[in-house]
Parts: structure tokens; sequence; C-alpha cells
């Protein structure tokens, strides 16, 4: 008998997350979205007066901030919904307004930027350092950065109009692809018995031992990828015209220059990663070869690169065996940290497993007021769902200690430092399990967690330096007036697939079409903090691990900093310099050994 995926209607209200620390209702939120045109109205009624006096700015901004905390709660509980069924009609619709009403407040707001930015700057500065401004001065600090890149308030109404419509493609794919595409891949035989191919269970497919069940899940699913290559390519040309169009809109130098600006990022932190990786590839290169080997394959085949090199070991974990594994794998960190995580993991903070319509992957998503939420689609058969739950937990508790030591104003710390806190957690797990197999002599499962963390590490800092080189390219030709098609998208995949892989893998004639399925794609410039953030965790838990109470206090420091600092010093808090090649060149050192351990045990 086929095993099928439920609908969202039949799954159980403990499996699914408690959305009521935002609002207890449906009806709520109605009332909240439809008090958002005042507080929007209160907010205006300040224009042309920011500058008018201290008072008259401290009263603006206190009436900002509250329409901003209003919205963001709308937002993030409709956004919630439609992401856990994107079939749900209601659901749907609700985004749908959610993201007007964020287009609209975006735009009656367009004054603010430009008004403040007219401020005199040491007038603007005084007032920040007044008592009554310490909620707003950081946030005001920031602002400042933006000046040289802030239009007129006539042009920045302009592109905050555009702010829903520039979401279509990034829409239209998630849409095409998690509900129009999800109910056609079809079926895969599995002993016997034909199971749904869709994009979470893909991955399980790839990590099947039977490399028949692999080779047809694999063929379906690019398959039905070609057949939608021209719409995707489409979309993604799209979201990458989008990118070009706001560059130059501003006056950056080039997408990139855009995307790193507001984090103080320099831009030899990008290109400094990709030219490690590309000096460390060997290393890769190697791994693969024992890959080969270790299956005892003639020739080694893009569906045979996930599956785990160790058949015997039983990975069987229950969702609550996995909260236990990650209490006691992050004990390090003191019990105030676990006890809330996991407490927040089997109470409503998560949406555990997988149902028809809902988005694939994971994700940690919160706000200022309610629970740091977490999207699972959590596979019991799968110990990698274990590492991601370690790895979303990791997210949701930066966004919890964030919101506890910071305003709202200033709490929302970057993507560039998230990674560092979710792969922070993924290697303690790691570790953690490693203690324990070495504890019971089980050979086999160090073999395991051995060759895992190797696919972890190559996925995280090798995998996504590929696709923040496949960005990159793709950036330069739009911006040098190269468009971009189907066929030259593929061939600039392809051979990234050809370099990073090396010469030991053998492709079909539609692997390209894997930089076609990538959803982070759609947030230019993102991946690359995977990247880094796994060389600077790598970095951390080594330090607090092998530390004592100031080496987690740092940690804890970095934590608590929310968005209060610019990412690079926050993390020199916690005692790691990104700016230098060295934790990049560190975390390849580390898979180079584990690389090498592989090779004398398997």
């Amino acid at each position: 008998m086929a095993k099928t995926i439920p609908a969202r209607k039949e799954v159980p209200a403990k499996n699914k997350w408690d959305l009521s620390s935002i609002f207890n209702s449906d009806k709520e939120w109605e009332a909240a979205l439809a008090e958002l045109t005042a507080l929007n109205q209160t907010v205006t009624a300040f224009k042309g007066k920011l500058g008018q006096s201290a008072e008259s700015l401290l009263a603006a901004l206190k009436a900002y901030e509250k329409a901003l905390l209003k919205l963001e709660c709308v937002y993030h509980y409709a956004s919630l919904q439609h992401e856990a069924d994107e079939d749900d009609s209601t659901a749907t619709d609700r985004y749908g307004r959610a993201m007007m009403a964020y287009t609209e407040q975006s735009a009656a707001f367009s004054f603010i930027d430009p008004e403040l930015m007219e401020i005199d700057e040491k007038l603007l500065g005084e007032w920040s350092e007044r008592p009554d401004f310490a909620d707003y001065k950081v946030y005001l600090q920031k602002l400042l950065h933006f000046k040289k890149y802030t239009l007129s308030e006539k042009e920045e109404r302009i592109l905050s109009l555009q702010g829903q419509p520039a979401q279509t493609a990034e829409t239209a794919f998630s849409v095409l692809t998690n509900v129009d595409m999800n109910k056609t891949f079809g079926t895969v035989t599995v002993d016997g018995e034909e199971e749904q191919l869709t994009e979470t269970t893909w991955g399980l497919f790839m990590h099947n031992h039977d490399r028949k069940v692999r080779e047809e899940a694999y063929k379906k699913f690019y398959a039905k990828y070609e057949e939608h290559q021209n719409t995707i390519a489409a979309l993604y040309a799209g979201s990458v015209n989008q990118d070009v169009f706001n560059m130059r809109a501003r006056g950056y130098d080039s997408s990139l220059h855009a995307a790193l600006y507001g984090n103080k990022v320099p831009l030899s932190v990008y290109h400094n990663l990709i030219d490690c990786i590309h000096k460390n590839l060997e290393a890769l290169h190697k791994y693969y070869a024992i890959r080969k080997r270790a299956l005892g394959l003639d020739e080694l085949r893009h569906w045979d690169v996930y599956v785990p090199l160790v058949k015997s070991v039983e990975t069987k974990t229950s969702y609550e065996e996995s909260v236990e594994i990650c209490r006691a794998a992050l004990a390090p960190l003191g019990k105030e940290y676990t006890d809330r995580l996991c407490d927040g993991l089997l109470n409503g903070w998560a949406d555990r497993y997988e149902n028809i319509g809902k988005r694939s992957g994971a994700f940690s998503s919160g706000c200022y007021i309610g629970n740091p939420y977490i999207l699972l689609n959590y596979n019991e058969a799968n110990i990698r769902d274990v590492f991601t739950m370690a790895h979303e937990g990791g997210h949701s508790m930066h966004s919890w200690y964030s919101v506890h030591n910071n305003p709202f104003m200033s709490y929302d710390y970057t993507i560039f430092e998230a990674e560092v806190a979710s792969t922070f957690n993924e290697e303690l797990v790691f570790e953690y399990l490693l203690a324990q197999a070495e504890k019971d002599g089980n050979k086999d499962m160090q073999k395991y967690l051995l060759a895992m963390r190797a696919d972890d590490i190559l996925a995280t800092l090798f995998r996504q330096t590929m696709f923040a080189e496949f960005e990159l390219k793709a950036h330069e030709l739009v911006e040098a007036g190269t468009p971009l098609t189907p066929e030259l998208l593929r061939k600039i995949y392809r051979e990234l697939l050809e370099l990073y892989f090396g010469p030991e893998m053998h492709f079909e004639s539609n692997s390209d079409m894997e930089g076609l399925r990538i959803p982070h794609f759609y947030s230019a410039f993102y991946v690359y903090k995977y990247a880094t953030g796994i060389s600077a965790a790598l970095a951390l838990a080594k330090r607090v691990t092998s530390g004592g109470d100031k080496e987690r206090e740092d940690y804890f420091n970095f934590l608590k900093s929310g968005g209060s600092r610019y990412p690079i010093e926050s993390l020199k808090v916690a005692g790691v310099n990104m700016e230098e090649v060295a934790p990049v060149q560190a975390a390849c050192d580390t898979f180079r050994k584990i690389v090498d351990q592989l090779e004398k045990i398997i």
C-alpha cells in the first residue's frame, strides 16, 4: 500500500505550531489588520515635522515603532499559516492581504528615511544620545549609514510601491514547485511499494541504499524540472533583473555591493571565500573518490552523493528522542538554554511533519511578540533531521536572546550572524553523537557520523560557496547586459558542477537543472552566509567547548547582540574575525581531517 502525505486538516494539533503567542484567533488577526490604517495615519501626520525638534522626532519614532510592530505580527501570523499549507486558499488570501498591508505601509512611510537624512547629522547625533532616545539610537545610526544611497521622498515612494510586485518571481516559483509540480512528480518503487515523490521525500529517496530507488527518484524529479525549465529560468531571470534594477536605482556599484553594504561586510569577504574554497577543492575531490570506492561503484553518479556510506547503522529516531539528543548535546550552553529550547520544541514552537501544501525544507521565523517558530518536515528515518532540528533551534534561541536583550527597533540580527548560531548547534550535536558512539564501541556509528559530518560540511561550506559563485556570475552577466536564458544558466551551472565535483563524477544531461531549483536564489547573495557561518561556528564551537566561563559568556554576548552591532563586529565579540581568511581555511582543514579519517576506516 502506497504511503501518503496527510492533508493539513488531518495533522494532529500537537504536531502543529501554536500561533496563539501572536494572535489567539483569525478574528483577532483581522482586527489587528484593520488597526493598521489608523496607526499608519498617526505616523504620516508627522510628515514634514521630523526635524522640528527632538520631541517631535521622538513622538514620531514611537508611533512608527508601534505601527511597525503591529504589521510585523500581522505579517508573521499570515506568513506562517501560508507556509504550512500553500494549498489553503484562505491562508493564501490572508497572506496576500498581509503583503498588501506591507506594501501600503512601506509607501506611506517612504517619507521617513529621506526626511531623517535632511536633519543635520550633528544635531541628529546629539538627539540620539539623549536617554529618552535609547531605544532608537542604534536604528538612527544604522539609518545614516544608508544616507549615500537614499533617494528623494518621491523616488523612495515609487520603490516602496513595487515591493509586492517585486516578490512575484519568488512567489510564483514557490507555488509552481511546492504545489503545482509537487503533485506531479509521481511515485518511486521502494521494496515493491509505490511511494510519493515530493520536494520533501526527494531527500529521503536520495538517502536510500537501493541505488535503483535513487536513480528512479532522480530521473523523475529532474525530468519534471526540465519540462518547466523555460518558466523557471524566466522566473529566476526576473529575480536577478529586479536585483539589478534596485542596485542601479540606488546607485550601488554592483548587486553584490548593494547586498553587502547594509551590513558593512567588505566585498573581500565574499571573494576571499570563493578563492579559498577553490584552493581546497582537492580535499573535496578526494572525498568523492573515497565515496566511489566505499559504495563499490564503477562510476559515481549524481544520485550517489547523498546516501550514507555505512548501511548497517540504525538511524530511526523519533521526534521526541531527537529533542532529548539536542538537550544533551547542547548542555555546554547551560540548562537555561536547553530547557527553553526543548520545551519550545515539544510545546508549540515547531510544526513537525510534512503535509500536502507545506513548504519543503525547514526554517525558523519569529517576531518581537510571540515565539520563535520552527517549520520542520521531520522524518524519523533520516538522522539528518536531528541536525536540522538543532540547526533551526539555534536560530530560534538566537532570536529569543535577541528579543529579550534589545528594543524592537534594534533586535533583528542579520542572516550573516544567524547561520553561526544554527551551525554551532549542529557541531555540538555531531561531537555528542560521535562521543557516544566511541563510548559504546560502535565503530559503524563512528564511520556513519564521520561520513555524515563530512557531507554536512561539504553541503554547507563547499556547496553553498558553489551556489554563491553561481549567483555572482548570473548577476554580473545581467549587469554587463547579457540576458539570462535557460541555456546560459544551465551552462554556467554545469561548469560549476564539473569544477566542484571533480573528475570522479558522471553527470546526466539534465543534472544542471539543479541550479534552477534552489529557493534561496530568490534572496540574492544569501547562501554565502551559510559558508561563512559554518566557518565561524566551527571556530566558536571549539572555543566554547574547550574554554571556560569567559568563552561561553562571550558566545552568549554574541547571541544577545541582536541588531545592536554590525555582524563583523558582533562576531569579534564572540571571538572570531571573519574579515580574515583564517576561519574559512580552518573549516577546510577540518573537512580535510575528516576525509583523511574516512580514508583510513572505510
